[in-house]
């Protein structure tokens, strides 16, 4: 079964997703909240154990559990856990499968829990951050992360090669996709390797986005119900791709295991939360952080997001927004900074990022971090993605061979998925 039907299922079964109701606790009661996350973090742990806490000083009777689940495996694990009647209180949700869960009925509602709550300041979390997690007004997940996908660089491997830096390119207004595939296609040709799109490895293909989102391509249609990937935009988008990768030998081809923090690529496209993964002391290497490089459409920035949600159908579903609410107060938003860019307006500043984010320069936090969560596009999802995802994997790997015709795999994509849009 898919996480789409799997959650249909569920929230078709009498009894177990119950209208939001509030006073449904008993504040006397105990109460043993379990949220799943897919980090195992000990630092991250550390931190929502602190925040449980505090909350715990104002409700003595709560107790607050995070159940770390495979990243891998998370979204299959936690369907499986709403369809057997073991839904936990709260979830993490990957962008990629909001749709599903907001759209299921499986979600309770916290808009007017958020808006009472004194201190929360609603308005401060703004729209554009939150306009995933929502249907018809209502806010059903709260973005907790909001991170942008940037580009780390290897300066070393960079001069090594004799070309400029991207901020060398960045300065003389030269920083776009050609030059960028240019300067990695180079230092590939000086021995090493190029570009490396993190976490993509030939399977993860909506990382990508990170590249044709440049082409102003999408996989497709905003309303979700027709297939773009025959569309001129990304045609074009894969075909730069895979040039970059046959032809110019600039990315690794499938196969290969690269690590850009180990020092064996120029430039990698993640997310700034990896910073943490830098080389340091002896084994450290020149870097920096810039933004994607513009394509033809021009500048763009993309973002990927991770939200929180509270499953109605769980007992304690009303103190579970209640912690939500405070989990995501001003004060737990900026402890929760430290690791997880936040949605929040108010701390979308160089002073307050600086702090949680010490390897990064003022430079760095305004132009990369700022930029890009103000204006960035999220990866795409869509009802029913994790059945998506495994279908386009599979055509595409047509795509992934030297002499690949990338329209005519373009159109197979379309023909496999359109029955799933």
């Amino acid at each position: 079964m898919t996480s789409k039907t799997i959650l249909k299922s569920a929230t078709a079964l009498s009894g177990l997703v119950l209208p939001f109701v509030a006073g449904a606790a008993l504040a006397q009661d105990q109460v043993d909240l379990r949220m799943t996350i897919w980090s195992a973090n000990e630092a991250h742990l550390a931190m929502f154990n602190e925040i449980a806490d505090g909350f715990t000083q104002t409700h003595p009777n709560v107790s607050v559990t995070f159940d770390s689940l495979p990243f891998d495996s998370y979204t299959t694990t936690l369907t499986t856990q709403i369809a057997g009647g073991n839904a936990p209180d709260l979830a993490w949700i990957l962008e990629t499968t909001a749709a599903d869960f907001v759209n299921s009925g499986a979600l309770a509602p916290l808009s007017e829990t958020f808006a009472d709550t004194e201190g929360y300041d609603i308005e401060d979390v703004s729209e554009q951050a939150t306009a995933l997690w929502r249907a018809d007004g209502e806010l059903y997940a709260y973005p907790f992360s909001t991170s942008p996908f940037a580009m780390f660089v290897n300066n070393d491997l960079i001069a090594a090669a004799g070309v400029q830096t991207p901020a060398e390119l960045i300065a003389a207004g030269n920083w776009n996709w050609e030059n960028a595939i240019e300067t990695a296609a180079a230092v590939a040709d000086n021995g090493a390797n190029g570009l490396i799109v993190r976490d993509f490895n030939y399977q993860i293909w909506q990382n990508l986005a990170s590249i044709w989102r440049g082409w102003g391509a999408s996989p497709w249609s905003a309303d979700g119900n027709t297939c773009a990937f025959t569309d001129t935009e990304m045609v074009g988008a894969m075909t730069f791709v895979h040039d970059a990768i046959f032809d110019k030998g600039a990315m690794p081809e499938p196969g290969e295991s690269v690590d850009f923090f180990a020092g064996d690529a120029a430039m990698t496209i993640t997310q700034i939360s990896r910073a943490s993964l830098l080389p340091q002391g002896d084994d450290a290497f020149a870097w920096d952080l810039v933004p994607l490089p513009a394509g033809p459409e021009g500048e763009y920035a993309v973002i990927g997001q991770a939200g929180i949600g509270v499953f109605s159908m769980a007992e304690n579903a009303e103190t579970a927004v209640q912690f939500l609410a405070y989990m995501s107060n001003p004060e737990n938003s900026a402890k929760l900074a430290q690791f997880f860019p936040p949605a929040r307006q108010s701390l979308l500043n160089a002073e307050t990022l600086g702090e949680t984010n010490p390897l990064l320069s003022p430079e760095q936090i305004e132009n990369v971090v700022i930029a890009g969560i103000s204006n960035g596009q999220v990866l795409p999802g869509h009802e029913g993605f994790a059945e998506i995802q495994q279908v386009v994997r599979a055509e595409l790997d047509a795509l992934w061979q030297a002499d690949a015709d990338v329209a005519g795999v373009m159109t197979s994509v379309c023909d496999r998925i359109a029955p799933l849009l």
